[in-house]
């Protein structure tokens, strides 16, 4: 599932997106200043971000310009939320950075068109149906798993776990944010059933499958065909 972000002060418009993008298959995620939302996008990326523009502290425009020099974040995709509607304001808040700008007030159904097509765009909409990393093969909508073209039957949490690794395999993903997206919940440092799973993935995906989850100690996991870099 693809999970968005949104930065916005004003408590009902924050709920409504919420709501509204949970209603499109999202999984939405609310923060009221820059600072909360900035320091969130760093533990976990998500695949979208909505800044508004006017917040307490560091607005939309300065935290869109933080992500575009992070490195590893700089094409996270961005949408600019405002009530600012001049030409001028437009044209400031698309050169910061955001990839797109929404007027105050809006349509639920134009900023889902919006958000579908931007994540087209970017590459990263959930529709795309198949994973592939080396040998190992993701048909997310089925919910199966091949490797080496013959089927690995998983547990709903497994393939969860597998798939989230897949669709994050550019990068480390650590383990708490593995428990927090596969589980729902943190379990308060408690990691035993992260390991447990991690373990019997392994098992199914056989003794060549197994080295394509690699563990970066001290960090968490990540996603690689053995010879990548």
């Amino acid at each position: 599932m693809e999970r968005i972000y949104v930065i916005e002060d004003d408590e009902n418009i924050r709920n409504l997106l919420k709501v509204s993008l949970e209603s499109f298959g999202y999984e939405a995620e609310c923060f009221e200043t820059a600072e909360e939302g900035l320091k969130r996008i760093e533990e976990a990326p998500p695949s979208l971000v909505i800044f508004d523009w006017m917040l307490p502290g560091m607005d939309g425009v300065a935290a869109i310009r933080k992500i575009r020099r992070t490195e590893g974040l700089n094409k996270l995709p961005a949408i600019l939320l405002t009530a600012k509607e001049r030409e001028m304001d437009k044209v400031t808040g698309l050169d910061c950075g955001a990839d797109d700008y929404i007027v105050k007030p809006f349509g639920i159904l134009e900023l889902g068109a919006r958000i579908r097509g931007l994540l087209r765009r970017s590459g990263r909409q959930e529709s795309e149906e198949r994973l592939e990393v080396g040998k190992l093969r993701i048909e997310k909508s089925l919910r199966e798993v091949y490797f080496d073209g013959q089927m690995v039957r998983l547990t709903l949490k497994e393939f969860e776990l597998l798939r989230y690794l897949a669709q994050n395999r550019s990068r480390v993903v650590t383990r708490e944010e593995l428990l927090d997206h596969v589980w729902g919940y943190e379990y308060a440092g408690e990691t035993r059933t992260l390991d447990m799973h991690i373990r019997t993935l392994r098992q199914k995906l056989g003794e060549e499958g197994a080295s394509y989850v690699m563990t970066i100690r001290g960090v968490g996991y990540r996603l690689s065909c053995p010879g990548e870099k």
